[in-house]
């Protein structure tokens, strides 16, 4: 029997959503926690140029990836998917961070079918490509495009930035838990179609 094949986002879902936090904190003077962001861009919260803030996010990002938390629970959840399910893990990250990225999934354990680094939030055609069943998203706009385009369940973590009405088809979940409980449901009548 073939293995349902779960597309997975990186940034915020599989790591804590509030990892950037600290860095911004640090490079901008600022004081906030994840309750203070409200959108998924960060520029906003920042008082510099964009062009500024642009290159700071590009010098920046292997040492945040490379550090990133894991969001809580989510090792546990994806060891036990490792052999039942397919993970492929589809990110916005530039294909020039794969080395990095690899090597973050090593140190936290986490094994994967595929890793692909697209360099877009435009995740549709890679959901198509890769034929995904069902996708999990941090990013609002991503989770509606990716269900409505692809025609599968996508299940949005929920965090302050990304709390807009979503359409059914679209799941949101508080975290790694309760989408493990979704998915175990969810699989079970998957199977039987």
């Amino acid at each position: 029997m073939k293995k349902l094949r779960f597309g997975i986002d990186i940034d915020g879902t599989v790591t804590s959503p509030s990892t950037f936090v600290p860095y911004l904190n640090e490079s901008f003077q600022l004081n906030i926690t994840l309750d203070d962001i409200k959108e998924y861009d960060l520029y906003p919260l920042v008082n510099v140029p964009k062009e500024e803030f642009d290159q700071w996010f590009i010098q920046n990002e292997p040492k945040i990836y490379t550090a990133s938390p894991l969001a809580e629970g989510a090792n546990i959840v994806l060891q036990n998917w490792v052999e039942e399910f397919e993970l492929y893990f589809i990110s916005a990250r530039g294909t020039h961070l794969l080395e990095v990225t690899k090597e973050w999934f090593a140190n936290n354990g986490l094994s994967f079918d595929h890793i692909d680094l697209i360099g877009t939030h435009n995740k549709i055609s890679a959901a198509k490509k890769y034929k995904v069943d069902l996708f999990f998203e941090d990013k609002h706009d991503n989770a509606v495009m990716i269900h409505e385009q692809c025609g599968i369940p996508v299940l949005l973590f929920d965090t302050p930035y990304n709390r807009d009405p979503i359409p059914e088809g679209v799941i949101r979940v508080a975290d790694w838990n309760e989408a493990y409980a979704w998915v175990d449901k969810w699989a079970k009548s998957a199977m039987i179609r």
